[in-house]
């Protein structure tokens, strides 16, 4: 009878396996930030281009109705990509952003395999 690994082996056996995570950074925005996004606009999308073109960031936007947020979708191996598109971000430098979340995103439909079938065997 084969038993599954759990806790700290059973995830770096999912880390070897499916070494890219996903990541969902949030922005929250000033509530001026359509006014004021205008001299900094480019910068932030040359920058997000730049994340997009190395297959970092998959897609990226604000919400609108009311644009109150920001979310980029990520899939890297280290979360220090995000971090550092984060402290690079002229939005994020210049006080458009008020504050800002990065959390891990289990994808379970999609371009990764299901968690349900994560498990060996």
């Amino acid at each position: 009878m084969r038993r599954q690994a759990s806790g700290p082996t059973r995830m770096r056996s999912l880390e070897q396996t499916f070494p890219m995570g996903y990541y969902l950074l949030e922005y929250v925005l000033v509530d001026d930030y359509l006014a004021r996004r205008a001299s900094l606009r480019e910068a932030h999308l040359a920058l997000a281009r730049e994340a997009n073109r190395r297959g970092d960031l998959v897609i990226a936007g604000a919400l609108a109705e009311p644009p109150d947020r920001a979310v980029l979708i990520w899939r890297t191996k280290d979360r220090t990509v995000v971090e550092r598109f984060v402290d690079d971000d002229p939005y994020v430098r210049q006080g458009l952003v008020t504050s800002w979340t990065i959390r891990p995103w289990t994808v379970v439909i999609g371009d990764e395999p299901p968690a349900a079938h994560l498990s060996p065997g």
